[in-house]
């Protein structure tokens, strides 16, 4: 089993949350990432994603899920995660590290900041 941060479109009930579901994952539960990232609503979609890119300082918490992927389906999960974004390691606020979502910085062209949100959903709230 691999665990997998997730802190977008794959969190539960969202749209891509049946590429984990589908692969037999289960979910672990919620945590927040270590103080160190810049949180961003990404141009584009559907579906709508956010990106979170590592800084050395003026980072903040983001509001994440933990979930448990067979390994022999992290492959095909991994290979279908369009850029900007990737699988890397992600530090949680406990100082633990675990694989999960990443943003290059190039893919930020068009990008709103969000990191005062803190989560995904807030900011998906905060649309309607």
């Amino acid at each position: 089993m691999v665990r997998v941060a997730v802190c977008g479109a794959h969190l539960s009930g969202l749209p891509l949350n049946s590429q984990l579901t589908q692969r037999g994952a289960r979910l672990i539960g919620a945590v927040r990432s270590a103080p160190e990232y810049r949180f961003y609503a990404l141009a584009g979609g559907p579906p709508l994603r956010p990106g979170m890119v590592r800084v050395a300082e003026g980072g903040g918490r983001v509001d994440m899920e933990i979930w448990e992927l067979p390994a022999r389906h992290f492959g095909s999960f991994v290979a279908g995660i369009p850029a900007p974004l990737g699988i890397g390691k992600v530090k949680l606020e406990d100082g633990s590290q675990v694989c999960g979502f990443i943003c290059e910085s190039g893919g930020l062209a068009g990008a709103e900041d969000i990191t005062a949100l803190g989560s995904w959903r807030a900011w998906l709230a905060s649309r309607t």
